[in-house]
């Protein structure tokens, strides 16, 4: 497997080659395929973070293998590059939080998909279930299993015009303007990474927020898509629970690392009417139940665990080897570099 160059920006369904992670492919198989990939050292949306800086967030590997369901669609099963998918389940656990602590160069990984099922229609194949194992250096630091299933693009059409239509909602969507909550009580430093607006009790002990669809992320919207993305819902969900969690007094702060998740995907979201997130009350160390409600209908739905993150090294800035030998140059008399 190769880590010199990444896989084909259309193969994976991204507009920036920066937004590829995977880079290589090999069947092994009638049901498994390998792929391997590169995550960038600090990525701009998933390693945001007001804490410690001192693993990837899984979610990070999560959409490495949301990318390997289309490597496995177009290249080992044909579906044609014109054809339209849905994300119908996702779920992780974070098996080895060690092996997600990032090194000094960019972290390399092999992702073993497996097809546990082969989802078939009147035309054939229209879906797989696929389970993943991803290992950094050897160690497993991930499992995960997506089940998705594509259509044509006229079916495509058909499916999302029948659904606006029953919303009262125009041909062309617009994106409704939401306002974000603060992004430290999100565990985010850049505003535009907090996809929520503020929460607020539901009277039942849980807490609800508008998801906020800005069709001009970077990351989210990589790409144009007619409705809200699989990922953002997933993450809006997400930052739902940290603040929910903080509230309850389950976790201190909202800078923890989602160990788990897993989520069903009921319908479209769209982007021009109001999207509700919502939590129920969980026990302490319990993973946060999650809903996406949008005109009295079910979205999507949703599990959540966090823990701690990984510890950050122990030694002081100036035991570091290279500052205790830059610090025995001035004391012997040599030029300080930062004078010079």
């Amino acid at each position: 497997m190769q880590f010199t160059r990444t896989l084909p920006k259309s193969l994976v369904h991204r507009a920036a080659i920066a937004e590829v992670f995977l880079t290589d492919a090999e069947r092994r198989g009638e049901d498994e395929v390998v792929l391997a990939g590169q995550l960038p050292r600090l990525h701009a949306f998933y390693d945001d973070t007001l804490g410690l800086r001192t693993d990837h967030a899984p979610m990070l590997l999560l959409e490495a293998c949301r990318q390997g369901i289309f490597v496995v669609a177009h290249r080992y099963f044909d579906v044609p590059a014109d054809h339209r998918f849905l994300l119908r389940t996702v779920e992780f656990e974070v098996r080895d939080a060690t092996a997600l602590i990032p090194g000094s160069i960019p972290t390399e990984l092999v992702i073993v998909a497996r097809i546990e099922r082969r989802m078939k229609g009147r035309s054939g194949l229209t879906g797989l279930r696929l389970r993943f194992t991803t290992t950094i250096g050897g160690r497993e630091a991930m499992s995960a299993c997506i089940a998705y299933s594509w259509m044509p693009p006229d079916a495509w059409e058909s499916v999302r015009t029948e659904q606006r239509t029953r919303l009262g909602l125009s041909e062309t969507p617009l994106a409704l303007p939401v306002p974000r909550i603060e992004p430290a009580l999100v565990d985010r430093r850049d505003p535009a990474n907090a996809v929520i607006s503020v929460s607020c009790p539901t009277g039942d002990g849980g807490r609800a927020a508008l998801l906020v669809p800005d069709t001009g992320h970077p990351v989210m919207f990589d790409h144009w898509v007619d409705h809200v993305p699989g990922m953002l819902e997933l993450e809006a969900l997400r930052q739902l629970a940290l603040t929910a969690a903080v509230d309850a007094g389950t976790l201190t702060t909202p800078a923890a690392q989602t160990v788990r998740l897993s989520a069903r995907f009921r319908r479209f979201g769209e982007m021009d009417l109001p999207l509700e997130c919502r939590t129920s009350p969980a026990p302490p160390g319990a993973d946060i139940p999650c809903t996406l409600h949008q005109s009295g209908h079910l979205v999507a739905e949703a599990r959540i665990g966090f823990a701690d993150r990984a510890p950050a090294p122990t030694h002081r800035a100036e035991e570091h080897p290279a500052v205790l030998s830059a610090a025995a140059g001035v004391a012997a008399g040599a030029p300080n570099p930062a004078r010079t």
